[in-house]
């Protein structure tokens, strides 16, 4: 640190990203990448965009939000692109948090939302997760501040059912309600559905994870129109060009092959169906992920030894230190081939460690 960086960020914690290595070639299951490649439309547009880069973007970026509205049955101005979900979440906290509305979530959760918080100079609060690492909407009902959910939750992939969102949204009616879904279409119930019936509501979503485009940052918000203009009002005081026009291409031509999405979804759920059985024959214990990824523990191998071995052999997964959570790893459902790899992996492990 410089003695020029100024003092507001001294403290800052920056988010800590999964590892990408460049040393040696791993089985990656530690970053929720699709194992799958982004569609072949989605190249082809993003090929044919990539002609006129010496143009700025569309600030609007009116082709993708209308493809998304069509997707959604919204209106075009009910929806916000962002690079990544992390911008709209960023951009939720700057928007819609102060010192009179802290945020709100859980102690066991996506690790940016309190970076965002320091980062903004808002006040939060996290509420615990039950034992079993569920979240308890009663935790939130009478608690003031703008309320951050990720749903299915990261890292435990464990999923709320849209009637506990809606709960949760009717129980105060005067303040936000930011529901990130990174994961919902792992087998979880998006929320999209009650924009229109709930006008506290934000869903933020993003093409990283089911969609194959983690590399192309990509994500979006989808509100009433109100809380996207508020949202606009931010994104047009920071980078009106938030979204590079070969990504906005890649989005649209991602939209419209949606049987190539829900082909490449059912594999990851079948691979983590596969997965998550040959894990509880070895001894594991696992939560109920609806995510594309498990959070697992043995009760013989602590999660740092067997993430330490998996990573020697090379396979890499994703290890927390938190102390609730630190006898688990969070492992990334590949394809089956890089499944079988792991199952086996582990399996001769545990056979050394006996």
């Amino acid at each position: 640190m410089s003695r020029f960086f100024s003092q507001k960020y001294n403290r800052l914690e920056p988010y800590t990203p999964g590892e990408q290595p460049k040393e040696r070639k791993y089985v990656k299951l530690n970053t929720n990448e699709s194992p799958y490649p982004p569609s072949p439309r989605a190249i082809e547009m993003a090929e044919a965009a990539s002609r006129n880069l010496q143009l700025y973007s569309d600030p609007t970026a009116s082709a993708l939000v209308n493809a998304l509205a069509d997707t959604y049955q919204v209106a075009p101005n009910e929806v916000l692109p962002t690079n990544g979900s992390d911008e709209i979440l960023n951009f939720a906290f700057m928007a819609f948090c102060d010192a009179e509305h802290p945020a709100l979530f859980a102690d066991i959760t996506y690790g940016f939302y309190s970076v965002f918080a320091e980062l903004n100079g808002v006040p939060y609060e996290t509420i615990p997760l039950r034992e079993d690492f569920s979240v308890s909407i009663d935790d939130y009902i009478n608690r003031k501040g703008t309320i951050f959910i990720a749903n299915p939750n990261a890292p435990t992939g464990i999923a709320l059912p849209l009637s506990e969102i809606e709960r949760l949204l009717q129980s105060d009616p005067d303040r936000i309600v930011v529901v990130d879904e990174a994961y919902v279409d792992f087998g979880a119930e998006s929320a999209v559905s009650l924009i229109h019936k709930y006008d506290n509501l934000l869903v933020t979503q993003t093409f990283s994870k089911s969609r194959s485009m983690a590399g192309a940052r990509l994500g979006y918000g989808i509100a009433c129109r109100d809380l996207i203009q508020d949202l606009n009002t931010i994104k047009y005081s920071t980078n009106p060009y938030n979204v590079n026009s070969m990504t906005m291409a890649a989005g649209v031509g991602t939209l419209s092959d949606a049987d190539y999405t829900a082909k490449n979804c059912q594999s990851i759920i079948d691979n983590r169906a596969y997965t998550a059985k040959e894990l509880a024959s070895l001894g594991f214990e696992m939560t109920d992920s609806k995510a594309n990824f498990l959070f697992a523990k043995h009760p013989v191998i602590d999660g740092k030894t067997l993430y330490t071995e998996l990573r020697a052999r090379g396979i890499l997964v994703r290890h927390f230190e938190k102390p609730r959570i630190s006898d688990y790893n969070r492992i990334t459902v590949g394809s089956r081939e890089q499944m079988e790899i792991l199952i086996q992996t582990i399996r001769t492990i545990l056979e050394e460690n006996k």
